[in-house]
This record gives C-alpha cells, structure tokens and sequence, in this order.
C-alpha cells in the first residue's frame, strides 16, 4: 500500500490552486510529488507542477489524524463558486476578480487536461464536480445567484448522473444561464416540475 504523504508533502498539495491544482514549492517537494504520481510537471514552459488526479483525491480528502482542519481551510479563502441560496452574498469588485482568475483557471486546466487541449468542453475536474463548475460558469458570465431570499439561479445536484438542475423564478433570466452553460459547453433543456409547473433548466457537461 503507498505510503501517506509526509506532513511537508500534504501542505503543498492543500495550497495547490483549487481550480487547476498548480502548485508551489521548492524543486526537492514537487520532484517527490511527481515520484509518487501525486503531480506531473507540465512539458511546456514555465513547466509549472500540477496535481494529478491522484493527487487532487487526498487533497479533498481530509486527514484520518485531523479532521478539523476541513472547515479551517475553508475559513482561510479557498474560492468556491455561488450555487445560490447563500446568505449576504458579496459582489464587489474583489468577488468579481476571484471569480474571473477562477474562470480562466477552469479553461486552463481544459486545455491541460481535454486530449485535444480543447477549452469549449468541460473537463474530467467538472463531471466531478458538476455543481461547482456549472455555478463557476453562471457567476462568471455575471449571472446572480440567489440571496437566502428572492429571485437569482441556484444550481443544485439532482438524481441524474451527470447533471444538475439551473432554477431561477425569472424566465427570461432562465433562459439566459440555459444560454450560457451551452456556451460554457454544458448540453441544456428546460423541463417543468411536474407538482408546481415551474420551469428550470437540466445541465449535463458535453463529451465531444
């Protein structure tokens, strides 16, 4: 069984890019990372190291000895998109800026990871996590999430694999995020509920 990271090895991996897993460290940690297939460095320059797959699971995997540390990290700023439904939801030119640099992380690590570098089609980081990246592309085209209260698109996980569910009271704002993630290379139709006749959008990321 492969040995756990050392403790110097898992803080480099929890300070990777949330977005695109770049990372940062002296030339010893990333050349260890990359011996034990948690990162490779990328063959064009600056030859930046990014987590692998393997490398991205035990960063969001929190360690067995400190379970706690979880919600600290998120206290410390890691981004994460807006679904909807959050309270007091800030955007403000700092929100904006985040938003922006996670945006063009997402199409970067398309190009990185997509077999054809291609950038219009989400890739194996989204269909893991369909939520996030679906919310990512509506704030980044400046969609608004909804308060805890009152209109703005909230995105939520459904049973259906592979898709999320857009819902947002205004039609015409519906039809705009529909819009959008088709874009953002999301395949879309608008459904209606069938107990309250509301409309909302079904999402699934597109393969080819």
């Amino acid at each position: 069984m492969t040995r756990p990271p050392t403790a110097a090895q898992r803080r480099v991996i929890e300070a990777a890019d949330p977005v695109t897993g770049r990372l940062k460290g002296t030339e010893a940690q990333l050349a260890a990372l990359v011996k034990r297939g948690l990162a490779f460095r990328h063959p064009r320059p600056p030859h930046d190291h990014f987590l692998t797959p393997a490398g991205h699971r035990i960063r969001e995997t929190p360690e067995p000895v400190a379970p706690v540390e979880a919600p600290a990290a998120a206290e410390a700023g890691v981004f994460t998109a807006r679904i909807g439904g959050e309270e007091a939801a800030d955007a403000g030119p700092s929100r904006i800026r985040e938003v922006r640099s996670a945006w063009e992380g997402l199409l970067e690590l398309r190009r990185m990871t997509n077999p054809d570098g291609d950038t219009d089609r989400p890739c194996g980081w989204e269909r893991t996590h369909l939520v996030q990246a679906a919310a990512l592309a509506l704030e980044a085209a400046g969609h608004r999430p909804a308060g805890a209260e009152g209109g703005g698109y909230r995105v939520r996980a459904t049973p259906q694999p592979e898709a999320v569910a857009v819902r947002e009271p205004d039609s015409g704002a519906l039809r705009a995020c529909a819009a959008t993630l088709e874009k953002a290379g999301w395949q879309v139709g608008e459904h209606t509920e069938p107990r309250t006749g509301a409309r909302y959008v079904l999402a699934s990321p597109r393969r080819v």
